[in-house]
């Protein structure tokens, strides 16, 4: 039972935390990562200040939010469409000679409902793009305070040492062991 046990068990990994002066020891650092054989979907990169992929050597990360900004459009339309066109013919009211669906005003309906449906859904497509809220624990780096950037990176226990070593030799000021706690 215990060979069985033994079979099914992944090797042991470890949370380490490298911390880098600059953004360009960071990438080189990012580099020695992925030549040890640890792949992005095993790399955070935390920084005080935004830092793209590109500037890091990650491929880009697919965003959703021109979906839900065009979704929102489309809907937001729908809706105008509706209180332009729908709610006169639902309940006719003639005034002075004027059309049952005058065009004019109809536009501006068609416009605003359109924007902020819009603006709506961008938002919540940022929202939920960003993961936000985030209630698991976070690993905070006081040197981040300071302007330095950290990778927080999953490493199999047998190439930890090759992997200090290769983060050392790119630049990063220090290498330990990470603590993630709940913030």
């Amino acid at each position: 039972m215990s060979e069985k046990k033994m079979l099914t068990e992944e090797p042991k990994k470890n949370m380490l935390l490298a911390v880098f002066q600059d953004i360009d020891p960071a990438a080189h650092g990012m580099d020695a990562l992925r030549g040890n054989g640890i792949t992005n979907d095993h790399i955070t990169v935390i920084s005080g200040t935004p830092i793209t992929e590109g500037m890091m050597g990650r491929p880009r990360h697919p965003s959703y939010v021109p979906r839900f900004a065009f979704g929102g459009a489309v809907t937001g339309f729908l809706i105008g469409v509706f209180f332009a066109f729908g709610t006169p013919l639902m309940y006719p009211v003639y005034v002075g000679g004027q059309p049952l669906l005058p065009v004019p005003p109809s536009v501006v309906v068609l416009f605003e409902m359109t924007m902020l449906m819009m603006m709506i859904s961008t938002f919540l497509g940022v929202f939920l793009d960003s993961r936000f809220p985030s209630y698991s624990p976070k690993e905070y780096v006081p040197e981040i305070s300071d302007g330095h950037i950290a990778l927080l990176f999953e490493c199999p226990a047998e190439i930890e040492k090759t992997v200090v070593k290769a983060l050392k030799d790119a630049g990063a000021e220090s290498v330990r062991p990470a603590e993630l706690q709940t913030l």
